[in-house]
């Protein structure tokens, strides 16, 4: 490589980098300008006079069961597993949810 064809690919990177560095400049500037055109709208929170009612779930007149200290809060009625006892599933209980798909295997992965 002659000292001519050097000098001409290093002003070739050069100008390279530069217009790389002009289009992100660009793009930085265009994402900025964005940005700063949206319209920003803050949620405020107003104080509350009255203490908030607390959930009733529908068909229950009475609300959910208070919470004791150090415990946790007692449902009503107590969750049900998905799966039932065997004993339930003779007495006529059906599972919430389909049986899982067993498991497939593949041949041996040979080295």
């Amino acid at each position: 490589m002659t000292p001519k064809q050097k000098i001409t690919s290093v002003r070739l990177d050069y100008a390279l980098i530069g217009i790389m560095v002009l289009m992100l400049v660009t793009v930085v500037g265009i994402s900025v300008a964005q940005l700063s055109k949206t319209n920003q709208h803050w949620a405020q929170a107003t104080p509350q006079t009255e203490p908030a009612k607390p959930f009733v779930p529908s068909g229950n007149d009475n609300g959910p069961a208070e919470s004791e200290p150090g415990g946790t809060r007692p449902t009503t009625p107590s969750p049900e597993p998905a799966r039932p006892d065997s004993d339930a599933q003779k007495a006529g209980a059906q599972p919430a949810l389909p049986a899982a798909p067993a498991e497939k295997m593949g041949a041996p992965v040979k080295h």
